[in-house]
Formats: structure tokens, sequence, C-alpha cells
């Protein structure tokens, strides 16, 4: 059952779950990327049978697997995919960055280029679900910075195929190449590619330990979007807002990973009782329901604070990556929201609306991280490169100065560069 708090026995470090690993996963994940890096394909067949109990005659989705998942897809659900994927493209395409050049003074130009990644590499989780919503989030954004390639990994079932659903998404999104790998031995592909997969520069996407882990030990050989952990989500609720609704909205990540946090803090002990109430209710009637049994069990919280000022206090401070706000007029309170990965906005829009349908992306900043990090956007895909442009006449007017400024950090050659052009005029 979900514990219910006050706001006094609650330290803020101690709200969300935080995983920790019970096997030596880095060691474990060190041994995999050298092996890939040393033996390529080879590598990556014999750990696609280890793990994934799957034989494999190729490692690339050929056009002709393509096709015939799309065919196997509910057309319902290819219509919901193609409308997600256009409101995913909407919401993306006013993310995009231009190039500027600034030319106010005489014979002096400055300016920035922003210019796409040239690969960028999506990995998709398998296991007790498939996430076709992961594959339109992730490489949407890719595409419209204008990488020059898209390519995505996921791990095959032990029949050497890809969940149709998946490979649908992958379609619709326009995604270029598609491998059947999955966990640290395909990012360790992606990283330093092999014989068949292709290197990448950016790394996205969401994983297991062993993901996560591989990703933070590949950064620097390649960019990565963020490490994420257990996902989160905190509702802020007045006493007003109907137990049912909430409980829903609490299950709804709880369900997601027996590690994933649900927390609710309200202004209303009633509210919090009932709440707890309905989430019992609830449980039994999910599929997933033993997951959401631990999740709600060993990290479920729901916190009564004094007021819902402090309510979002405690929502600054906790950095989430989910942040439903169950009030009237949420707008009132959207400039106080500091620190959060989404915000959903009113007793209307659960967080499930953002994972599929709405458009703002689903790759979110947890652990806290939210405090300084961004949810996945077209920024991901792409650098910024700067240029100067002086005239002699221009350059004649500062030389000095710079000079003068490289003698102070005591770089002679600094200094001799901005002048030495004078000399020879």
């Amino acid at each position: 059952m979900i514990k219910i708090l006050k706001f006094s026995q609650v330290k803020p470090e101690e709200v969300f779950a935080r995983a920790e690993n019970t096997v030596n996963v880095e060691a474990i994940v060190a041994e995999i990327i050298a092996n890939v890096r040393k033996n390529g394909d080879k590598a990556l067949y014999e750990y696609c049978e280890k793990f994934d109990k799957a034989k494999l005659d190729c490692l690339q989705v050929t056009p002709e697997e393509i096709t015939e998942a799309v065919a196997a897809v509910d057309p319902k659900f290819l219509d919901i995919l193609r409308r997600a994927a256009a409101n995913i493209r909407k919401f993306h395409e006013a993310q995009v960055r231009r190039s500027f050049i600034i030319n106010d003074e005489s014979g002096i130009v400055m300016g920035q280029k922003i210019i796409p990644v040239d690969r960028a590499g999506l990995y998709v989780p398998g296991g007790t679900a498939a996430y076709p919503s992961t594959v339109l989030m992730d490489s949407i954004p890719a595409k419209i910075a204008g990488c020059k390639e898209v390519v995505m990994v996921t791990p095959p079932s032990a029949d050497g195929k890809i969940n149709p659903v998946i490979l649908a998404a992958a379609s619709i999104a326009g995604i270029d190449k598609i491998y059947k790998l999955g966990g640290a031995q395909a990012i360790a592909a992606l990283a330093y590619g092999t014989e068949t997969v292709p290197k990448v520069d950016k790394i996205v996407g969401p994983g297991n330990a062993f993901v996560a882990e591989a990703k933070k030990q590949v950064f620097g050989a390649v960019s990565i979007d963020m490490i994420a952990g257990p996902s989160e989500i905190l509702i802020v609720a007045d006493g007003k807002t109907n137990p049912r609704h909430a409980a829903a909205d609490l299950l709804s990540q709880a369900e997601h990973d027996k590690l994933a946090s649900a927390v609710l803090v309200t202004d209303s002990m009633d509210l919090a009782q009932a709440v707890q109430a309905e989430i019992e209710t609830q449980i039994p009637a999910l599929l997933r329901s033993d997951i959401a049994r631990a999740s709600i069990d060993n990290n479920g919280k729901i916190i009564v604070a004094d007021n819902l000022s402090q309510a979002i206090d405690i929502a600054n401070e906790l950095a989430p990556e989910h942040l439903e706000l169950l009030v009237d007029n949420p707008f009132d309170y959207l400039d106080s929201i500091r620190h959060a990965g989404s915000v959903f906005m009113g007793r209307n829009c659960p967080e499930a609306l953002g994972d599929y349908l709405a458009g703002p992306n689903h790759t979110l900043p947890t652990s806290g991280t939210a405090k300084f990090s961004s949810p996945l956007s077209v920024d991901d895909f792409v650098k910024k490169t700067q240029y100067t442009y002086y005239t002699a006449e221009a350059l004649a007017n500062v030389a000095e100065d710079v000079a003068f400024f490289a003698s102070q950090e005591g770089l002679t050659a600094h200094a001799r560069s901005a002048v030495i052009r004078m000399e020879e005029a």
C-alpha cells in the first residue's frame, strides 16, 4: 500500500527511488564494449544468441521485413501512429534554431552556423514491453534537425524478429537503417562501428542499467542524450481532485518498472486517504499489476503539504521527470515551476497524453537532473559552429588591444600574432 507522509516526515533525497546495481554492471559492460570493438559483427552475433536467444543470419532488418510488419499492424493503430507523428513533428519543428550573422560594424562579420550531426543512433528497448512511442519521439527530432542518416537498434525476440509495431513506427518516422541489436553491445556498435553497423555521432534513447552504463562509457567517442533512471511522476493536487483520476495517473508510471516512483503531493489529507484506497482498487485490474504493486509498495508516496505553495516548492526541489498539476487554473502556477522535465496542466491532461499523442517529447531528464537538463529536442541533434571575419582596417583598430590582453596572460605568441600584420602594412 502506498505510504501517506506529512511534509515534515520527508527528506527530499528519499522521495524518489534511486536504483542501486546488485551486479557489477560497470565491469560487465566494459568487457562487452571491448569485445565489440575488437571482434565487430562476430561479437554482436554471439551476444545476440547469448542474451536474446536469437541465432541470426543478418543483423540488418530488410525492407521486406518492414513491409511485412506494417501489414501485420492493426490499421487503426497505424492511423494513431501517423497522427502522433504529425503532432510530434508540429511541436519539434517550432524548436528549429536558425543560423545568424552580425554585421553592424564596418569590416567585421560574425556569425553562427547550425549544423546537424551527420548520423544519429536510436536505441529502442525490447523486453517486457514494446515502445513504438520511443521510436517516434527519438527519431522525428533527428529528422527535423536534418541528420543525413538515422539508425535504429532494437533487440530481437528469440525467433529473430522485431515487434511489428516497432518497425511500423520506424517506417512512419522515416528511419534509414534498423539493426537487430540490444543491450550494451548495441551501444558499443553504434559508438565504434562494426563491419555492418555504422558508427554514429549521437546516441539517444532509454534502456536498462546495462544500456545506461554503456552510454556512460562510450561518451566522448560519441555524444549521448542523457543517462536515464527509472521513470518518475509527481502529482500536485488540491482537495477538489478526483481521487480516481489521481490514482490512475500514479499507476500509469508505476506499471513501467518496479523501480519507478509515483508520488502525490496534496494539501488535503482527505484526498490523500481517498487516493490511497483507490490505488488498491485499481491495481488488481492492471495487466502489469505485479510491477505496479512493487513500485507502489516500495517507492510510492503521498505527501501531505500545508498548502499548494509548499507543494510547488517540493516539486521544484525534486525536479521530477513528469509533473502533473491537478488544480484549477494551472497556468497560475506555471511560472512558479522551475525544475521539471514536462508539465501536464490541469485536470484533463494525464501524463499518458504526453507519452503518446500530444507532441512534446517524452524522453525526459530523471533523477533530479531536470534542474540542469532538458527534454530531448531538435537541439540534441545539431551543433553550432561560429565564424569571424575582420578586414585589415578592422584588425588594425583592435590589434594593440588584443596584444595587450594576451600579454596579461603571458602569451606572447598570441600577442605577436595580433600585431605582426600591422608591421607588414
